[in-house]
């Protein structure tokens, strides 16, 4: 049986595009070597932090949801060997992996579908065309 996880994490703001996107590829690539599967992957871009990490006010942020198999701690085995990869990359700030349920998986497939805050929008329209 396998697991899904949900990892984002920010990369320091001093980097250039082409050198964020290879931090990002080699964190994709130890997924994968350690029998995970990258599900859905987004990249956020530059933004502002809520506050200073290490006197830096941005950083590049970037979001991996992937699966990995349960068993002889294998699934551990891959957000164990990733997290411990972020910790040694001076080039990442902050990290946060999490183990999704049920619901988190179908609210990820209902975002990616364009589906969720559909109604708030639909319901506005339809009120200004009533009008």
């Amino acid at each position: 049986m396998s697991k899904q996880y949900e990892t984002v994490f920010i990369l320091t703001p001093i980097l250039s595009e082409a050198q964020a996107k290879d931090a990002v590829e080699k964190f994709s690539a130890i997924i994968t070597s350690n029998g995970g599967a990258i599900v859905h992957e987004e990249d956020w871009g530059l933004r502002k932090l809520a506050y200073p990490i290490q006197k830096k006010n941005s950083g590049f942020y970037h979001i991996f949801e992937y699966t990995a198999t349960e068993g002889t701690a294998s699934s551990g085995n891959v957000v164990d060997v990733l997290e411990t990869e972020f910790r040694r990359d001076e080039r990442v700030l902050r990290f946060m992996t999490i183990a999704l349920d049920k619901h988190s998986i179908a609210y990820n497939e209902k975002k990616r579908k364009g589906l969720v805050g559909r109604k708030k929008e639909e319901s506005t329209e339809s009120k200004t065309e009533n009008a």
